[in-house]
C-alpha cells in the first residue's frame, strides 16, 4: 500500500506513485538532483503552506505570523551557523532568483560583471544573453583554457584588468575541480570588484568539508538547497553584514511577494541535518564516488573532461567511445536501461546544446541511497554496455533489469 491511497485523486496520486517507483528503481545521476530525508518533506508538506508572510521576522504585513517568524528564524541562524556566515536571507525561491537579488542589490542595470561562460560550465544567470542577467548587466565571459579544460585564474585576472567589472560572479553548474575561492578574491580585490560566489552545486560538499568555504572571502555566496545539500528545491543568500540590508530589500519587496513557509521550514530542517558530523561523512563519499565512477568511465573508454573530477560530479565526452554518438541519443538510451543522467555540451562542443557531444554525471543521489565505490565500478559498465548496445531493445530490457536489481539494495524510499 503507498502512502498516497488516502487520497481520492487517485488520477494524480497514481502519477506520483509511479514516480515513486521510478526514483525507487532507477539509478539517479543527475548532479543537480538528490533524495530529500523524510523530515524535509514532512516540513515542506506542512501547514506551513497556508501561511502568508510578506516582509520579515517581526516586520510582516500581515498577522498572524508569531510562529512562523520562529521558523524563519530558525533556518536563518541555522544557515549562517552552518557556512560561517554574518547573515542569511532564506526566502529566495531558486538558486536563479538568489542570483538576481544580488544582482539588484548591488549593481545598476549596464555595469560590468564576469561571469563564467555558460557553454564551458557557467549558468544562465551567470550573463547568459537569453537571461535577464545577461540582458540587464553587461557580462563578460570567462572560461576554461583548451589545453587542460580548467579555470586559468592568470587568465581570469588579465581580464579583470582589462574590463574592470564591479564584480565578478564566480561558481558553476558543469564544472568538475575545486573553485578556489583565494585567487578570486585577490582578483577582486585589485581590481576594485566585488567577489559573488554561486555555489548552488556545491553548497553541501562546503557544509560537509569537501570544497574550500567562499563565505570568509566572498562578499556574497548564494546557493540552492537541494543538490549536494539535500534539502528542498529552493534557494538562499548568505553576505557580509554590510550588504545584509540590500540583500533583503532586493529579495522582497524587490524580485518576491510572500515567501514559500513551508520551504523556508524544510531548508531549517536540511541546515540541520547538514550540521550533523555524519553529512561530513555522506560529503566525502560523494566526492570518492565521483572519483572511482569517473575512473571506471575511461576504462570503459570514456574521456574524462579535464581528466577527471575534485567535486560531485563529472563530464564525459562522448566522442572517443563513439564518435558518431550524441548527448542527446545516450540520455535517451540510457533513459531506456534504467540510468537517469543529462546531455550537456563539453567545453567548444561543436554540437550545438540540444544535441552536445557530452553527458554531465553527477553521484549526490546514489550516495545518499547508500551505494559506495563498487556500485560506482557496476554503473560505469552498464553506461558502458547500454550505449555499446543501443540499438538492441532485448539488451537494454537486460541492462534495465540489472539496474532495477541493484538499485532494489539501496532503496531512497521504503
Amino acid at each position: 500500500m503507498s502512502d498516497f491511497d488516502q487520497y481520492e485523486d487517485r488520477e494524480l496520486f497514481d502519477i506520483l506513485d509511479r514516480e515513486l517507483e521510478r526514483q525507487n528503481t532507477t539509478i539517479q545521476l543527475i548532479a543537480s538532483e538528490n533524495f530529500t530525508s523524510p523530515a524535509v518533506m514532512a516540513a515542506q508538506g506542512s501547514v506551513l503552506t497556508n501561511k502568508y508572510s510578506e516582509g520579515y521576522p517581526g516586520k510582516r504585513y500581515y498577522g498572524g505570523n508569531s510562529v512562523v517568524d520562529e521558523a524563519e528564524e530558525l533556518a536563518r541562524e541555522r544557515g549562517k551557523a552552518l557556512f560561517g556566515a554574518e547573515h542569511a536571507n532564506v526566502q529566495p525561491h531558486s538558486g536563479a532568483n538568489a542570483n538576481l537579488a544580488a544582482y539588484l542589490a548591488l549593481f545598476q542595470p549596464g555595469d560590468t560583471l564576469l561571469g563564467m561562460r555558460l557553454d564551458q560550465g557557467g549558468h544562465l544567470t551567470h550573463g547568459s544573453p537569453v537571461n535577464i542577467s545577461g540582458r540587464f548587466y553587461r557580462f563578460v565571459s570567462y572560461g576554461v583554457t583548451e589545453s587542460d579544460e580548467r579555470l586559468d585564474y592568470d587568465e581570469i585576472r588579465d581580464l579583470a584588468k582589462a574590463e574592470r567589472p564591479k564584480a565578478i560572479i564566480a561558481g558553476a553548474t558543469a564544472y568538475p575541480r575545486i573553485i578556489d575561492p583565494q585567487p578570486l578574491r585577490d582578483i577582486c580585490d585589485e581590481v576594485g570588484a566585488l567577489l559573488i560566489f554561486d555555489a548552488a552545486h556545491i553548497a553541501g560538499l562546503i557544509a560537509g568539508g569537501a570544497h574550500p568555504n567562499p563565505v570568509p572571502l566572498a562578499d556574497v555566496m548564494t546557493f540552492t538547497t537541494h543538490k549536494t545539500l539535500r534539502g528542498p528545491r529552493s534557494g538562499t543568500i548568505v553576505c557580509k553584514a554590510e550588504h545584509a540590508k540590500a540583500i533583503d530589500k532586493a529579495v522582497f519587496p524587490g524580485l518576491q511577494g510572500g515567501p514559500l513557509m513551508h520551504v523556508v521550514a524544510a531548508k531549517a530542517v536540511a541546515f540541520r541535518e547538514a550540521a550533523q558530523p555524519s553529512f561530513r561523512d555522506y560529503a566525502a563519499a560523494v566526492v570518492a564516488n565521483a572519483q572511482a565512477l569517473a575512473k571506471a568511465l575511461a576504462g570503459e573508454g570514456f574521456r574524462l573532461v579535464s581528466g577527471g573530477t575534485d567535486n560531485h560530479l563529472m563530464l564525459v565526452d562522448l566522442r572517443p567511445f563513439d564518435a558518431e554518438l550524441t548527448g542527446k541519443v545516450a540520455q535517451d538510451v540510457l533513459d531506456r536501461a534504467g540510468i537517469t543522467l543529462n546531455k550537456n555540451t563539453i567545453p567548444n562542443d561543436p554540437r550545438s546544446p540540444f544535441v552536445t557531444s557530452g553527458l554531465r554525471i553527477g553521484t549526490p543521489a546514489v550516495t545518499t541511497a547508500g551505494m559506495r565505490e563498487a556500485e560506482m565500478a557496476e554503473i560505469a559498465s552498464l553506461i558502458g554496455r547500454a550505449l555499446r548496445n543501443r540499438s538492441d531493445d532485448a539488451a537494454l530490457a537486460e541492462i534495465r533489469d540489472s539496474a532495477t536489481n541493484l538499485c532494489s539494495k539501496f532503496p531512497p524510499y521504503h
